[in-house]
């Protein structure tokens, strides 16, 4: 018989080239699951072992990192700037909390990765595609398999990595209540008080030179601030913002205000610069009517009557700088302000 008949022959199913088998009828049936291959920790209980105790270091070495992550707020200043190989100049303390946090989430991953491909069951259960809901069967099978792979995790007989887990998830959300501080100090009475009390000169801010009482005519706005407060000093800008100052001389028969006047000096008034609103500069006067306007959202006080509000949303009057006049001439403080300055916030609290 020739090579050509005996080819002929052989079943449909089979096929000559390579050995290679075909099904006569799909060619793409399921080619089923390799066997399964045990790791040797399912045969080694030391294997195991060694695998639990690698991944309770991890989850160990995940606290280690968020207690140092903690550490590195309290320890390392916020402009400490050192040399790092090969980063270059870097501040310390981002640098602390970077690999802290790092290393911390880290740890945590590698340890749960490390968990399941060593001691979790890893035997692959096939099933059938269902509909979405899934019929009463379906789901108790579900929560059969789940039981089992619990059981077979070892989350329950395996203490120790349980333990040191959960005291790495504990931790690490430590480090997100950290970040708080980056919202800043705490203000405590610093935002009730500024830079003004008694015998402190009103300094020009234009000129920076000690105001006089004739340096201000009727009808004339100037800006001071308080004596020692200098544009070079790193919490100007945060001392300015409650100190600014507008001064104001209005004929004495013109302030309707007892109070104001009582506190003013030969008709000039002291008043916050700050709105009572959202904290906008104000700056803008109107020498017949005696109103400043705030140009953020137009609030108007009256500045010959107690600096109350007569339009606009700002919540209330101004606070008035008590004023008088030094040994040598100059206008100065007689204290700080009664009420703090800036937004309407202080009426809720």
């Amino acid at each position: 018989m020739s090579s050509q008949e005996n080819s002929e022959s052989l079943p449909e199913a089979q096929a000559t080239a390579h050995g290679a088998v075909e099904t006569a009828g799909d060619p793409f049936a399921d080619p089923g699951l390799p066997a399964h291959k045990p790791r040797i920790q399912d045969i080694d209980e030391r294997a195991a072992k060694r695998s639990e105790r690698a991944v309770a270091f991890l989850f160990f070495l995940s606290m280690v990192a968020t207690v140092g992550f903690i550490a590195s707020y309290v320890i390392f200043p916020v402009d400490k700037i050192v040399f790092i190989f090969p980063f270059g100049h870097v501040s310390v303390l981002n640098f602390a909390l970077g690999m802290t946090l790092g290393v911390a989430l880290f740890c945590i991953g590698a340890g749960a990765v490390h968990w399941a491909r060593t001691l979790m069951s890893d035997v692959e259960m096939p099933a059938e595609r269902h509909e979405i809901a899934a019929p009463p069967e379906v789901k108790a099978q579900v929560l059969a398999d789940f039981k089992q792979g619990a059981a077979e995790s070892g989350f329950g007989r395996r203490k120790l990595i349980r333990n040191t887990m959960f005291g790495a998830l504990a931790l690490v959300p430590l480090s997100g209540v950290m970040l708080l501080r980056d919202l800043g100090t705490l203000p405590e009475d610093k935002l009730r008080h500024t830079m003004w009390s008694k015998g402190k000169a009103l300094i020009n801010m234009n000129t920076n030179e000690p105001l006089r009482p004739e340096d201000l005519t009727v009808g004339s706005l100037t800006f001071a601030k308080p004596e020692g407060l200098e544009e070079t000093a790193e919490d100007f800008q945060t001392q300015i913002a409650k100190a600014a100052l507008m001064l104001v001389r209005i004929k004495p028969e013109d302030i309707k205000d007892k109070r104001e006047l009582e506190w003013s000096h030969q008709g000039i008034v002291a008043y916050s610069k700050i709105c009572t609103h959202v904290g906008c500069p104000i700056s803008l006067y109107e020498q017949q009517t005696h109103h400043v306007l705030c140009p953020c959202h137009q609030s108007t006080f009256d500045l010959s009557d107690g600096a109350r509000v007569i339009f606009g949303p700002a919540g209330h009057a101004l606070p008035q700088l008590r004023i008088g006049v030094n040994d040598e001439g100059y206008l100065e403080a007689l204290g700080d302000f009664e009420e703090p300055v800036g937004p309407a916030f202080w009426e809720r609290g």
